[in-house]
């Protein structure tokens, strides 16, 4: 019986969150909003764009209004694709070998929180684009990670694409904000130590160092309706 697997991008994909940070960076520090790489890994990880730039700016006593946060998003995210155009981020290892050995038996999805320009700048050359049945990112949800809602949204879809309503499932994170709201959405979940230390990833079901470790059985161990 088929089975799905939700991945997270940034972090579990991607080696990308260098250069989100540098994007917000970019944006923020004109405002004295800036803040530094420990901030980010610590306080701002596995959110998406908009509540980033709404803490941030908050944090500074400098909030960016309602009526001007899109602009603000699309800002960041042109500047996020002007760094991933000069230097790609490189693709995890174990991601493209895995991705390849799930297509005869499973369904494989992205919930991301970031948005699909994002997405296009680093999957158009990494050729993987192809390789996801489902895709949710900010742009599907009204309330980023830790929120469940895009994780409930790509079950739902999995589930549509599969033709079974109580199709099995796990998610693949990075972040504690990642792995609260997949199981919030009721998906066991496989943490990826790239971006925290394996005991702050403690709330997922098992914590692996690298994807190169992961073969099908493991996820298949791990998934349930």
């Amino acid at each position: 019986m088929r089975f799905a697997v939700f991945f997270d991008f940034d972090g579990v994909i991607a080696d990308s969150e260098p250069v989100h940070y540098r994007a917000f960076q970019r944006v923020l520090e004109p405002i004295g909003a800036g803040f530094s790489w420990a901030e980010y890994q610590a306080d701002y990880i596995g959110y998406d764009d908009r509540d980033v730039l709404r803490l941030a700016s908050a944090r500074a006593g400098r909030p960016i209004p309602d009526r001007e946060l899109l602009g603000w998003v699309a800002e960041k995210a042109a500047a996020f694709e002007q760094l991933v155009r000069a230097s790609p981020p490189p693709i995890y290892p174990g991601v493209r070998s895995l991705l390849d050995s799930l297509r005869p038996s499973a369904i494989t999805a992205l919930c991301t929180g970031a948005i699909p320009s994002d997405l296009r700048a680093i999957l158009d050359g990494s050729g993987l684009l192809n390789c996801f049945d489902v895709i949710v990112t900010a742009a599907d949800v009204r309330a980023g990670k830790p929120d469940p809602e895009g994780y409930r949204l790509a079950r739902r879809r999995a589930s549509d694409v599969a033709g079974e309503p109580s199709l099995a499932g796990v998610a693949i994170e990075d972040t504690p904000a990642g792995i609260r709201a997949a199981r919030s959405a009721g998906l066991p979940v496989l943490a990826v130590a790239t971006t925290h230390p394996p005991a702050a990833l403690s709330a997922a079901d098992r914590v692996v160092r690298s994807l190169a470790d992961i073969a099908v059985p493991d996820l298949r161990e791990l998934a349930r309706p």
